[in-house]
């Protein structure tokens, strides 16, 4: 997928309109690469496929999850969760993430794009984190493995809760393993940017 391929998508899923903020998310990702390494300096060319496309997929993945928060751990430069935002407005938005220069981006970008009103910062570990009421949706890119991420994480969750997390070509490995220690029902699906990439759909996760 070309980036002019990837704008076109971005543009017919969900609006110019979006795509115009997505864009204006670019230019803020670009501006602050001098000062920290928000996304591999390699991608930076190649925002729309790499990151934009990547993470603007989660979003019909989760499309029956119940109302209620969707929760992005380990948001880092907003990915997915900035993206979701962007995208989606018919549900709140947390980002948690620990650290403190990113958490300024995050702020930075909520406030250039004026999306006070459905995102929101947590600056906190996980695992420090409590909802005031399980979350509807969970999302996490390049975190951790499947199942340590689902013991961090599972706090925030009821039956309800859809995950959908991209996890690479180690998904279904992945999977296998987080199967030991949980039940629920798991899918991989394809990721529509790289192929070999797998992102887990996970439903009624709990505890074994």
């Amino acid at each position: 997928m070309t980036e002019d391929d990837a704008r076109t998508w971005i543009d017919d899923s969900f609006g110019v309109s979006r795509g115009t903020l997505l864009a204006r998310y670019a230019e803020l990702l670009i501006a602050e690469a001098p000062r920290q390494n928000l996304v591999a300096a390699s991608t930076l060319d190649a925002l729309w496929s790499r990151h934009f496309v990547d993470s603007a997929q989660l979003i019909p993945l989760a499309a029956d999850a119940p109302r209620g928060t969707w929760l992005d751990v380990g948001s880092g430069a907003g990915l997915p969760g900035i993206v979701v935002g962007i995208l989606l407005d018919d549900r709140p938005i947390v980002l948690c993430e620990p650290r403190s220069r990113r958490v300024a981006f995050l702020e930075q970008v909520i406030a250039a794009l004026d999306l006070k009103s459905r995102i929101t910062v947590q600056r906190s570990m996980i695992e420090s984190y409590h909802p005031p009421e399980p979350v509807a949706v969970v999302s996490a890119r390049a975190v951790a493995a499947l199942p340590a991420l689902l013991q961090s994480t599972a706090h925030c969750t009821g039956l309800s809760t859809i995950w959908v997390l991209p996890k690479g070509q180690k998904a279904h490995s992945e999977v296998v393993a987080a199967r030991r220690k949980w039940q629920g029902v798991f899918h991989v699906e394809p990721s529509i940017t790289q192929p070999e990439s797998g992102i887990v759909v996970a439903r009624g996760v709990r505890p074994k």
